[in-house]
């Protein structure tokens, strides 16, 4: 197996257990088990587990991002499709809320690759929310209601949290114009 498609087994690996149980709960030899990489493969692709910590997120971010963005677009980059997809993300078995909050929750103050992927995917949230609407204030407000709404729905287990968060979207959005 070459090393590229030892690197995607390993991170498909990771994102199932990591997401399902916590980053920390995870040793490196489930990874590698999960992924029916060898244990020498698994350290040439990723030296330390941050390594590969730092690599899912980076990798979920991309692609967690990508199917917001082509949900709402699909929608006529309307700002209130994006509570849209988040009912229908809530809603999907094995729901645990944002793995990068998740991720923040488990390190405290995780190694510095590993807050930068959080940091990051963040941050580019809230940048394609400010690319949906020219003012950046609600837009800052929308996005505090995706992350209450992602966590909430993942405290209580009720994806209607997404449809709450979607009406105090609508009253902003009104007010803005």
């Amino acid at each position: 197996m070459n090393s590229t498609e030892a690197t995607g087994r390993l991170l498909e690996a990771a994102e199932e257990l990591f997401y399902a149980h916590g980053v920390q709960a995870v040793g490196m030899d489930a990874v590698r088990e999960r992924s029916g990489v060898s244990l020498k493969r698994l350290y040439q692709c990723f030296p330390a587990k941050n390594d590969l910590v730092e690599a899912y997120l980076r990798r979920r971010d991309q692609r967690w991002r990508k199917s917001l963005r082509d949900f709402v677009h699909a929608r006529g980059d309307d700002p209130l499709a994006v509570f849209d997809w988040l009912a229908e993300w809530f809603a999907e078995p094995g729901f645990r809320g944002c793995a990068f909050i998740n991720s923040f929750g488990e390190f405290g103050e995780p190694a510095p690759g590993i807050a930068a992927a959080i940091r990051l995917h963040k941050d580019e949230v809230r940048a394609y929310l400010r690319g949906l609407i020219s003012d950046q204030r609600v837009a800052d407000q929308l996005f505090s209601l995706v992350e209450g709404a992602t966590v909430l729905a993942a405290i209580t287990g009720d994806p209607g949290e997404a449809n709450t968060a979607r009406e105090a979207a609508k009253v902003l959005l009104a007010a803005q114009g």
